[in-house]
């Protein structure tokens, strides 16, 4: 690990005036990823700032069919929550699947969604339920948000500070984890709003994205069956060591119809 200087702001105008005055400067919220890569000297910032004393961004809000979840709230405490599996069970259930018990007692939400790892689980959520993500700047739609690689619409020195989820009529998440790890080698969020329906699918691409083949097909036959002969093309899919592009094609089908047949009940 090259050496850092170390802040812990106390608010988020702090925060962001030594964004803004470091060299190199990053944000760190639970350090599940940002952590490990500076311990291999993949990255060398020269300036981490530490979210976890700023009072407001921890916290989960249900007002109407909304529900807003603060940027540092942990992944256990989404799990855990009785207002989140009241209101959204399949955003619960989705936290309750990330890693491990110890990287969900560290890991944040904002943390996750800005990192934007392509395996991630919470992309899928945030996009499957057409989320908003509030930062110190504006409010971003989900379908803005990602943008590439571990990439974002994020712009220098901004910082999310809330995700607003709107209550669906049903919803549920399920993937297909890499065993290791637990990352989603292929997850597919369903959610139907009405007679509009979100598929949003993680892990198979390099970011998160959405299937309007079988958004059409669900909004017009809410069943696995409407989606059962849909197949993706495999030639932009991952493909590594551990799953080929071509058996990702195949696992979006297959995630999506246990998601529908899940949020089907």
């Amino acid at each position: 690990m090259y050496a850092f200087n170390y802040h812990r702001p106390k608010s988020l105008d702090e925060a962001a005036k030594t964004l803004a005055e470091a060299e190199e400067a990053k944000l760190i919220a639970g350090g599940m990823t940002l952590i490990p890569s500076m311990k291999l000297r993949l990255i060398g910032p020269s300036d981490l700032v530490d979210l976890a004393a700023i009072d407001g961004l921890k916290g989960i809000k249900v007002a109407g069919k909304t529900v807003t979840i603060g940027a540092m709230t942990r992944h256990a405490e989404v799990q855990t929550s009785d207002a989140v599996r009241k209101a959204i069970p399949a955003l619960a259930a989705l936290a309750g699947g990330i890693g491990d018990p110890s990287v969900r007692n560290r890991g944040t939400l904002g943390g996750s969604i800005a990192n934007a790892d392509p395996a991630a689980d919470y992309p899928a959520a945030v996009l499957g339920l057409n989320a908003t993500v509030e930062t110190t700047k504006r409010k971003i739609p989900a379908d803005d948000f990602f943008t590439g690689l571990f990439e974002t619409a994020l712009e220098p020195g901004e910082i999310v500070t809330a995700v607003h989820f709107p209550v669906p009529d049903a919803a549920a998440y399920e993937k297909f984890p890499q065993p290791a790890s637990g990352f989603a080698m292929v997850g597919a969020f369903v959610a139907r709003f009405g007679k509009e329906v979100r598929v949003a699918v993680t892990g198979a691409k390099d970011y998160v994205f959405r299937v309007g083949e079988m958004e059409q097909a669900l909004g017009a036959d809410f069943s696995p069956g409407a989606v059962a002969d849909i197949r993706l093309p495999e030639d932009d899919m991952l493909s590594d060591i551990h799953c080929s592009a071509d058996y990702r094609a195949h696992l979006v089908t297959v995630m999506a119809k246990r998601a529908v047949a899940k949020a089907s009940g």
